[in-house]
């Protein structure tokens, strides 16, 4: 699995987010816009790991990604990991 810098991974650019804010929206509907338009960053990022598409992605290869990148988390530290929370 790539681990990349968590400089090199943005969920959600500053353009992204200000386009959301200025679309005519809900505030829930603009929390699953930006849910959404990150989800897709990272579905991407999954794939790539698998080196298929994302259409070709199961939910059993997304749920092993997810395993990896917390055992990484809990073995190496929150920054080794992907996604840091």
């Amino acid at each position: 699995m790539t681990t990349p810098q968590q400089s090199e991974i943005q969920f959600l650019t500053s353009e992204e987010s200000a386009d959301v804010d200025a679309a005519l929206l809900s505030s829930s509907e603009k929390f699953l816009t930006r849910l959404t338009i990150s989800s897709q960053r990272l579905l991407k990022l999954i794939a790539k790991d698998y080196k298929i598409s994302v259409e070709e992605l199961t939910h059993q290869q997304i749920v092993k990604w997810f395993e990896k990148d917390s055992k990484i988390r809990r073995e190496q530290g929150k920054e080794a990991a992907v996604l840091k929370w």
